[in-house]
């Protein structure tokens, strides 16, 4: 599949699509390309500032069938969800029940890499704070907003994982692999630092760790939708590693990391040898998942933009690392989730 598709490669219906993390990055520019196509976006934001800076460079894009910048408020919406607070996603998603207009695709994009930090920083609720964001806080808003997508005909979900949850992957053989032993983190409640609840704390770790609890989670839900008679495309995907031409290096949620260190490794991957992804080429594949008919069929699959050489990508359906698809894990993660999320 073409690792950069064209704007026209977009499903030129017009769909209702939610997407995290599209204040920045991958989700930005997903949201570009959606918004140009004529699809209609609600794009939750943690904060107000970033409601209205994501607002405003959305309304700029010039809609498809448009007559130049739009300014229409059905069609754009950017209400406060705080992933790290599950009484902000509650109040975000009371207001999306309410107005019960239906979603045809659920995005959940968003992520946190506390890269460099020594102690683990904590959501509002108290929980490790990369776990809280990436799986915890998603599996809250698609469990609330389940109602909306099924009221829609062509219900989608897609969920941004990663390749680094494979520990015989590039990315996952460096430093402390994924493994998430048997939840007795998870299942001490408020105040673990890992999941596993065995090994000390370590940001790179959590992320592994996030990671392998998104394509547990997509899994799971898959098969809960499958056996209730209402399937659906359940779609899950590694980005691969993306860094902005005019970044340092690709840790942006990072407090403590070497700067140049990371400037250093940037220009060797990105420039040198050539390993990188683009936002932009990124955010077009994460559009295309959203609404191409390509990926409409239901069932789980899992897609890697993967390295062939330098220089050169491909956009593959591939298989998840052996823990990832653990059918009995993934049913205990959803359930000592939910238990934790009070759902």
């Amino acid at each position: 599949m073409n690792e950069n598709p064209e704007p026209s490669t977009i499903q030129p219906q017009p769909r209702r699509i939610l997407i995290t993390g599209a204040s920045s990055g991958i989700g930005q520019q997903a949201a570009l390309l959606l918004r140009r196509a004529g699809h209609r976006l609600c794009l939750p934001c943690r904060d107000q500032a970033r409601a209205d800076a994501t607002r405003q460079a959305l309304l700029k894009v010039n809609v498809t069938g448009g007559d130049g910048n739009s300014d229409d408020d059905g069609d754009l919406s950017t209400p406060l969800c705080d992933l790290a607070d599950l009484e902000s996603i509650e109040r975000c998603t009371e207001v999306l029940l309410a107005a019960a207009e239906p979603i045809d695709g659920l995005v959940l994009n968003a992520g946190l890499q506390d890269s460099g930090a020594s102690e683990p920083r904590r959501s509002a609720q108290g929980h490790e704070l990369t776990i809280a964001v990436n799986h915890l806080g998603h599996q809250a808003l698609a469990m609330r907003l389940l109602p909306l997508l099924e009221r829609s005909e062509t219900p989608r979900l897609v969920i941004t994982a990663s390749e680094v949850h494979d520990p015989s992957s590039s990315g996952g053989r460096v430093g402390q692999p994924a493994g998430l032993g048997d939840l007795a983190g998870l299942r001490a409640g408020a105040g673990f630092s890992m999941v596993d609840g065995q090994t000390p704390f370590s940001a790179d770790k959590a992320y592994k760790d996030s990671k392998l609890c998104n394509l547990l989670f997509a899994r799971e839900l898959e098969r809960q939708r499958r056996g209730s008679g209402r399937a659906m495309p359940v779609l899950a995907w590694s980005p691969g590693l993306v860094i902005p031409r005019n970044s340092g290096g690709f840790f942006r949620y990072s407090r403590q990391h070497n700067e140049w260190g990371q400037r250093l490794f940037a220009l060797v991957a990105r420039d040198l040898l050539r390993l990188t992804a683009s936002p932009e080429r990124a955010g077009a594949l994460l559009a295309e998942l959203a609404t191409a008919p390509a990926y409409a069929a239901p069932g789980f699959s899992y897609h890697v933009n993967r390295v062939l050489a330098p220089g050169r990508l491909r956009f593959e359906l591939t298989e998840p690392s052996p823990e990832a698809r653990n059918d009995a894990l993934a049913a205990e993660l959803w359930t000592v989730s939910a238990q934790l999320l009070g759902l």
